[in-house]
């Protein structure tokens, strides 16, 4: 169990949290949600003791372990896989650090005996004997292939370090873990295991996350930030939305029966107040008006942009033709002999842990690389609009917003460009603001607008939802559901792409699998398959 008690956190004159009094106990998870710059970072960090706040305190039940995913991915660069994984229990690593230091001494001592004996027996009881196995489970099942447990940490990219950092925090059964964006650069399958794992875990769990279908699946409970104060709800993501939406419904159908009852009371009054025989009920009624008070509604304080991809020209038949296409990215073949034909109402979704296949297909249809082998070709009535994973080039120049996006604008119009920029939250003087310096939901925010702008009829879209907040997801996914045209795009958040594809292609080590379907049937097929080749291996093993 951990608490918030009377916490208030100022920066500068700015409360971003007042009075906050929030309890997460043991058995449930609790999702953490909120606009951009609503605070749930750093309320995450207050509870870790990371940030001291103004006023309160925060109290967690006396032998309890926490547990935090850490964000800085460089941290453990001089540490081994294996290694940085037990540190998530810092006192176990202690041990095992202090006890291999006295096994390795020359000169062992009496005093060196007792104190050995001392940490073995502590060694024992926090199950020590099992911790390598224990870390190898949470490694293997996030995806981090057995032969990487022991290397450093210098040596692997950003999606690897982020596995191990995630296996961490999960290391040890920690008491209450606080787990910010876990899901990030995590392939489906990471996810899908992360899921599980939270699902049967017994203690408490506090989540920040952009994905709606995880917060669906793993929490009991939504702790809702909005105006500096923490509200609670039991149930998870899709159940706060309608409890938060029936709220409001009903405080606005109380005030229009209060407003109506004014009305009624101020026309009486109006009417009789100068009558004698009346004098008594008009004061009686102006009592009563007196008490009516009308609850106080609050516009939430997040903002939704506004996406609407409108192609310029109506697309053809003949859309896109991928023949043969094989393409060596650092001396691996990430293409092997790819081929496929897209059709003019396809959404596909590109799925599967090899993402570096589908980032380098996707620059090779933009064109921005060449294949090794094959070719592909575009249907004359196409017109396409890329976004990149990487966009650092995008924005490694000196031009404001309104000028960056008037570049792939046919009407360089003022007004019509900064029409664009506001339906994506850009308001008044952000115009002007430099593009090196936004931040990456900023950039995000950019590029669609850009994609918007150009009004292409085919849209490639690796990764699009990094960056962004849940209202903007929200918005994308509605924006690309009622997009007229063709969509190849690859996502890590499970809703989007199951509401948006109605066709599933995965690049594997043995070829394309493509498949006209849902991602949710994909899943229900694939997870049929595996368990067949279960089956037929223990059918071989009896033979």
């Amino acid at each position: 169990m951990i608490s918030a008690n009377n916490v208030t956190l100022r920066l500068g004159k700015k409360a971003l949290f007042e009075d906050v009094n929030i309890k997460f106990t043991e058995g449930n998870c609790y999702g953490l949600i909120g606009a951009n710059g609503a605070g749930k970072s750093t309320f995450l960090k207050i509870l870790s003791g990371e940030l001291e706040p103004t006023n309160g305190e925060v109290i967690m039940n006396a032998g309890e372990r926490l547990s935090v995913l850490q964000q800085d991915h460089y941290k453990y660069d001089e540490y081994n896989v294996m290694d940085t994984v037990i540190m998530g229990n810092k006192r176990l690593y202690e041990i095992m650090k202090e006890k291999d230091a006295i096994y390795a001494k020359e000169d062992f001592s009496d005093e060196d005996g007792v104190r050995a004996s001392e940490l073995e027996a502590e060694f024992a009881e926090m199950d020590g004997w099992n911790a390598e196995s224990d870390a190898a489970t949470l490694l293997n099942g996030l995806g981090v292939e057995t032969d990487i447990h022991y290397k450093q940490m210098s040596e692997l990219d950003g999606n690897l370090k982020v596995k191990v950092l995630l296996a961490q925090a999960l290391f040890g059964n920690p008491d209450v873990l606080l787990l910010d964006e876990p899901t990030n650069h995590l392939d489906l399958d990471a996810i899908a295991w992360l899921e599980e794992f939270l699902i049967n875990f017994n203690n408490t769990v506090i989540v920040v996350s952009h994905d709606r279908y995880f917060l669906n699946k793993v929490c009991t409970h939504i702790a809702d930030i909005d105006y500096a104060k923490i509200q609670l709800y039991a149930g998870n993501y899709d159940f706060w939305y309608e409890s938060s939406q029936l709220m409001i419904k009903q405080m606005k159908e109380a005030n229009k029966k209060k407003e109506e009852k004014i009305k009624e009371l101020q026309e009486f009054i109006q009417r009789f107040s100068a009558n004698a025989s009346k004098s008594k009920q008009a004061t009686s009624r102006k009592r009563a008006l007196e008490k009516i008070e009308l609850d106080e509604i609050k516009p939430s304080s997040r903002k939704y942009p506004y996406i609407d991809f409108r192609p310029k020209r109506e697309i053809g038949n003949e859309v896109l033709m991928v023949e043969n296409i094989s393409k060596t990215v650092d001396g691996v073949k990430v293409l092997d002999n790819i081929s496929f034909t897209v059709g003019h109402d396809d959404k596909i979704a590109f799925v599967g842990p090899n993402t570096i296949a589908t980032t380098t297909l996707f620059k090779i249809l933009a064109g921005e690389e060449e294949p090794d082998e094959g070719s592909y070709k575009w249907g004359v009535t196409t017109s396409q609009g890329y976004f990149p994973k990487d966009n650092t080039k995008e924005f490694d120049n000196d031009l404001v917003i309104a000028d960056w996006l008037a570049q792939y604008s046919d009407d360089k119009d003022a007004t019509y460009v900064r029409g664009f920029l506001g339906r994506m939250l850009f308001a008044g003087e952000d115009g002007v603001k430099k593009v090196k310096v936004l931040s990456g939901g900023e950039k995000v925010r950019c590029l669609l607008s850009k994609l918007m702008i150009m009004g292409s009829n085919v849209l490639i879209l690796d990764e699009p939802t990094n960056h962004l907040d849940m209202e903007s997801i929200t918005a994308l996914n509605n924006g690309l559901i009622k997009f007229p045209g063709v969509v190849l795009f690859s996502c890590q958040d499970h809703q989007f792409v199951q509401t948006t594809a109605n066709r599933i292609m995965e690049l594997t080590n043995t070829g394309l699998i493509d498949k006209q379907t849902t991602y949710d049937e994909y899943l229900a097929n694939d997870e049929l398959a595996r368990k067949r080749q279960v089956m037929n291996m223990l059918v071989e093993e009896d033979d």
